[in-house]
């Protein structure tokens, strides 16, 4: 049996848990392969909870920065992103850390920018949150040469703004928002981040890494004024993919 799982606390609900027992299924694979949530509190305890045999396993908060000290190899794009979320255990046992966050936030990210007729430039961002899924954004956005600003609850600095000093300007400028952090998510979906809604519109893009619900409190605020507006739900299964892709050696999707 080839094991693979989730680490990560609290789990919960997982989308990887089900999606990858889909797969198994719909592959003929149910009786070969299983992916199963591993609860880890302390990154310390990793080695203790995790089955023998296990042949790779993606992270979750909180581990996605803390897991670093443990590996004995990194993938070149995840050191420069400096958070992980996909790792194979090699055969000797020891661990190697990817980001696919990066491979399928750009991907998708591509596909929804690409699929308005209008001219894309100039583009700047607003990326809310600093958390480990924040530092993958910002590695895709430098690669497609588009600037931009973190928001926090707190300023530190001029690359970063805390919500108050959100402006009509700003926004005007940034067409382009990103929320990285739970804000929304079930089952705290009247949750949003604190923008100024009403100077957001038809030239925005909204784009939230949170997938359940489909349509969080952050994309319907602007999807009634008029931006295009996307869930994170194509960018799990792309990177789902590329951890297959990665665990087995096999052609993604």
């Amino acid at each position: 049996m080839k094991r693979y799982g989730l680490i990560g606390f609290p789990l919960g609900h997982s989308f990887s848990a089900g999606y990858f027992a889909e797969k198994f299924a719909a592959s003929g694979l149910t009786d070969r392969c299983a992916y199963d949530n591993f609860p880890v509190e302390r990154i310390e305890e990793l080695r203790s909870v995790l089955p023998d045999g296990i042949r790779g396993f993606n992270i979750t908060i909180p581990h996605k920065r803390n897991i670093l000290p443990l590996l004995a190899e990194i993938d070149a794009e995840a050191g420069e992103v400096g958070a992980v979320n996909c790792v194979k255990v090699l055969p000797d046992g020891s661990f190697r850390g990817y980001n696919t966050d990066v491979y399928g936030f750009e991907v998708s990210l591509r596909r929804m920018l690409e699929a308005r007729p209008e001219p894309l430039s100039p583009l700047r961002a607003l990326v809310l949150g600093t958390g480990g899924a924040a530092q993958a954004v910002h590695y895709v956005l430098r690669k497609l040469r588009i600037g931009y600003v973190d928001v926090s609850r707190t300023a530190a600095g001029p690359n970063r703004l805390s919500y108050g000093q959100l402006t009509r300007e700003v926004l005007t400028e940034h067409r382009l928002i990103v929320n990285t952090t739970p804000l929304g998510m079930s089952p705290n979906v009247a949750d949003k981040p604190a923008l100024p809604y009403e100077f957001i519109g038809r030239g925005h893009y909204l784009y939230d890494l949170i997938y359940n619900p489909a349509e969080t409190a952050f994309l319907r605020e602007g999807r009634r004024r008029g931006a295009w507006v996307k869930c994170g739900l194509e960018m799990l299964v792309l990177q789902a993919e590329r951890s297959w892709e990665i665990w087995n050696e096999t052609p993604c999707m």
